[in-house]
């Protein structure tokens, strides 16, 4: 056998080693080429959608012209010398974890963006690289574009230059972890939107690899999809320790109001069709938060009774009503702002587009302190109020008990089969 041959044979071999993804991860980078990859800058997402499908194309082939200009593939890695547009996923994901390698060089600043918004922060740690001043010292793998959440890592990890990082990021909803060579150094961390701070990142988009101010390198790149159940499961685990369970999934103890309009199913209730009214638990709550997994039928209508009285419209003499509502059904299509799903009914508008397709299981939890009220769905923060500011509701009805301390939490039925299970609750 020839030398060029071994050559050959033994540089085939290391691309097949470097681009073999683990179990359940499929490759994103092929090791040959910049198939299934694109060129796109910095750029809101939703400017992207809003020009017409021709202007996008001519936009397109400007960014993959750029694009091919500063990346390339060399060794079955990714190359960029330190210009030029983001290297993009051609696919969109939803949650997902993301595992890749990279090795960049001193002074350089680079990232990874997730669902287009940045970012996950890769630069020069060292004192030598100018960047302390903005938190260089504190690592590379935090989430460098939040203002209200962490920004930080927990620890610094990186690898003197020369050596390659590995990066594991799991994207649920808004909530970002992140290990950082084998060091768990972002904990479930609330991404900030950057291009609109008071929304939550997009439900679906693109991965990006940022670069800028010098060569970086990546290799390794694979993603596997984070299905409902186990998304759930994720989100459940955080401070799970504090929450109490208030439905058994076998009966109604501790519950009361019309069950007979309730049924248990697989350990779940479940609204009987035809059948409503407020069930709710019998312990009465001040500050709390609420934990539930719920999954709507086609056009199902359903709320959350928060610091009911035990008896009334508790969209009007409870605190609120949160609404839990099928609002993909064309039956709702002439729908208030204040009526889509995680909304307060008649108060504040949830931001839209976080529910799982009908028929799958979401996660929710609803966190009441004072006179303020937030709601996560799926690991989205879809609404963060204060009902004490309100003066004059906006659907111009009273709701006199917006300001009540103290109720029972439960469910508002109306005529649909909405189901709920693993109900908890931890006080405050």
């Amino acid at each position: 056998m020839t030398r060029s041959l071994i050559a050959l044979l033994l540089a085939v071999g290391t691309l097949v080693a470097q681009n073999a993804p683990p179990e359940g991860f499929t490759p994103l980078f092929n090791g040959r080429n910049l198939d299934g990859w694109r060129g796109r800058p910095h750029l809101d997402p939703r400017k992207e959608a809003a020009v017409s499908a021709e202007q996008r194309a001519a936009l397109q082939a400007n960014w993959d012209q750029d694009m091919r200009k500063h990346w390339r593939v060399e060794n079955a890695q990714l190359v960029n010398n330190g210009k030029g547009v983001f290297l993009t996923t051609a696919r969109e994901y939803g949650d997902f974890e993301l595992r890749l390698d990279y090795k960049t060089v001193a002074k350089a600043d680079s990232g990874i963006y997730l669902r287009y918004c940045p970012q996950v922060q890769i630069w020069d740690t060292t004192k030598a690289g100018g960047k302390w001043n903005r938190g260089a010292d504190k690592g590379s793998g935090g989430l460098w574009n939040n203002q209200k959440h962490p920004r930080f890592p927990l620890h610094v990890a990186d690898r003197p230059f020369g050596k390659w990082n590995h990066l594991r990021i799991r994207m649920i909803g808004s909530r970002v972890s992140v290990w950082m060579n084998d060091l768990f150094i972002v904990d479930d961390a609330i991404m900030e939107n950057y291009f609109d701070r008071k929304a939550p990142v997009s439900a679906r988009g693109a991965i990006q690899l940022q670069t800028h101010g010098g060569e970086i390198r990546f290799r390794n790149l694979f993603l596997r999809t984070i299905e409902a159940e186990e998304a759930n499961r994720t989100l459940a685990q955080r401070d799970a320790k504090k929450f109490r369970s208030v439905f058994n999934g076998r009966s109604f103890d501790g519950w009361a109001g019309p069950l007979d309009n309730y049924v248990i199913v697989d350990g779940a209730m479940k609204c009987k069709p035809g059948k409503g009214g407020t069930i709710y638990t019998k312990a009465e709550y001040e500050d709390f938060v609420a934990r539930i997994e719920f999954k709507l039928p086609p056009g199902g209508n359903n709320g959350l009774a928060i610091r009911y009285p035990g008896k009334g419209d508790t969209a009007y003499v409870g605190m609120c009503e949160l609404q839990v509502l099928d609002n993909t059904d064309k039956k709702f299509a002439r729908l208030k702002e204040w009526q889509y799903h995680g909304s307060v009914y008649g108060m504040v508008p949830a931001h839209r587009g976080f529910l799982r397709p009908v028929g799958t299981w979401n996660f929710q939890e609803v966190t009441i302190r004072g006179s303020t009220i937030r709601v996560e769905l799926n690991g989205n923060i879809i609404l963060d109020a204060d009902l004490g500011k309100i003066d004059k509701p906006i659907s111009g009805h009273g709701h006199q008990g917006r300001t009540r301390t103290r109720g029972h939490f439960g469910f508002a039925g109306h005529n649909d089969p909405v189901m709920y299970r693993n109900v908890k609750i931890r006080k405050l």
